[in-house]
């Protein structure tokens, strides 16, 4: 029997750290959906529903279906069902509309929690990253078997970035233009 890696969890295949990060995202959407409210769920599945290959099928099958009793009837479109048919598709096409905007506004704050939580964790990685450049720095200063030098991209990276800076120096260099 092969010895187990003692990182490695055993149900999925995944390394422990990889398994808590797929841990935290899933908690992650769990958040999000249990903050939800019941009428913004019913909204959901509704638009979930609405978005859906049969009902598009459906949509067609029907307004093809009245158009032609429409056409068959001895007034012909300018009956009052072809005005109700118009009436009926524009009614299914705001409410659609107004469903499909109020379930990509609550996709958007997920995806806004996640820009978040990405930026925040490259923040802490970036912090972490200056942290162990600098304690190198001062490895190599303080152990006498290694030559005392001044390295200034080391000296530079030992530093965390500044969000502020990075995006005043971007909005200046698109506002430069290409070139």
């Amino acid at each position: 029997m092969a010895a187990q890696d003692p990182l490695s969890n055993p149900g999925d295949g995944l390394l422990d750290p990889e398994a808590g990060s797929v841990d935290d995202l899933a908690k992650l959407h769990q958040e999000h959906a249990r903050r939800a409210s019941a009428l913004q769920r019913a909204i959901g599945h509704v638009t979930a529903a609405i978005a859906r290959p049969p009902f598009a099928v459906g949509l067609v099958v029907v307004a093809a279906a009245w158009a032609l009793a429409a056409a068959l009837d001895r007034r012909g479109f300018q009956s009052p069902t072809f005005a109700w048919l118009e009436l009926a598709a524009t009614v299914t096409a705001l409410i659609t509309a107004v469903l499909i905007l109020v379930t990509q506004r609550r996709d958007d704050e997920l995806a806004e929690r996640r820009a978040q939580l990405n930026l925040q964790l490259a923040l802490l990685g970036d912090r972490r990253s200056a942290k162990i450049i600098a304690l190198l720095e001062e490895l190599r200063r303080d152990a006498p078997e290694l030559r005392n030098r001044f390295d200034a991209e080391s000296h530079a990276l030992a530093t965390p970035a500044d969000p502020q800076k990075v995006l005043h120096a971007i909005e200046a260099r698109e506002r430069q233009g290409p070139g």
